[in-house]
């Protein structure tokens, strides 16, 4: 099945609302039992954007390496945030997601009317005027723009994060799930890297002991519901 491009169709009927400047975000990295949550932010006007740009999850690897510093090139404006590992395990997913994406946010050189999100529910909240899109990563062109930015930048950064530990093959896994991860982890243990409120270290008893429960109220802990239904969602 051809793959359906991206259009300015949520970006312009934001603009038709008083937005003058519309930004898409997209998360990278938050399924994955190392590294960093990455959000990207990208500004892209109504121009038309580069051959072949959509959700960086449906592009391979050589392509969207390719695209990337064109599209760095082509955007009005983007940027990227960062939560560590350790502020995912210490504040939960859904407001190390806010964090990530506030600090992308903030570093951007201009100051977004509007934002268009990815997915159906509202990590980022005030004071932002904020537009969630299903599949907004396939259907909106700034987000597509944004989802290909980070993950290549996340890509890059767990690849290098790697080089002192070869045997996780963070270059090719990224941090997610994988044979050669989980070999790795029951072998050596988790690095400085992992996230270690990850209910994956409960089917490694030699490294069990590691695990860290959240208790930052209203975070998200390891014990709440919000918690256990983000790790199952995630498969955890």
């Amino acid at each position: 099945m051809p793959i359906v491009p991206p259009t300015h169709s949520v970006e312009r009927s934001l603009r038709r609302a008083g937005a003058k400047v519309v930004v898409g975000l997209d998360e990278v990295g938050r399924g994955a039992w190392a590294g960093p949550v990455t959000v990207g932010a990208a500004v892209t006007g109504l121009r038309r954007p580069p051959e072949g740009l959509t959700d960086s999850k449906l592009l391979t690897e050589l392509r969207r390496r390719a695209l990337a510093p064109v599209l760095a090139d082509w955007v009005t404006a983007y940027a990227l945030g960062h939560a560590s590992a350790l502020e995912c395990d210490e504040l939960g997913m859904t407001a190390a997601l806010r964090l990530a994406a506030v600090r992308a946010l903030e570093a951007l050189p201009v100051e977004p009317d509007a934002v268009i999100l990815d997915g159906k529910h509202d990590y980022l909240g005030g004071p932002w005027r904020v537009r969630t899109v299903i599949k907004g990563d396939q259907s909106c062109i700034c987000v597509s723009a944004a989802s290909v930015l980070a993950k290549v930048h996340r890509d890059g950064l767990m690849a290098d994060l790697g080089e002192a530990h070869p045997e996780f093959g963070f270059a090719d896994n990224a941090g997610y799930p994988s044979p050669v991860h989980r070999a790795a982890l029951e072998e050596f243990g988790p690095t400085e890297h992992h996230r270690l409120s990850w209910s994956y270290l409960d089917g490694l008893p030699e490294w069990r002991h590691l695990k860290r429960i959240r208790t930052v109220p209203g975070s998200g802990g390891a014990g709440s519901e919000e918690s256990v239904g983000e790790q199952l969602a995630l498969g955890f």
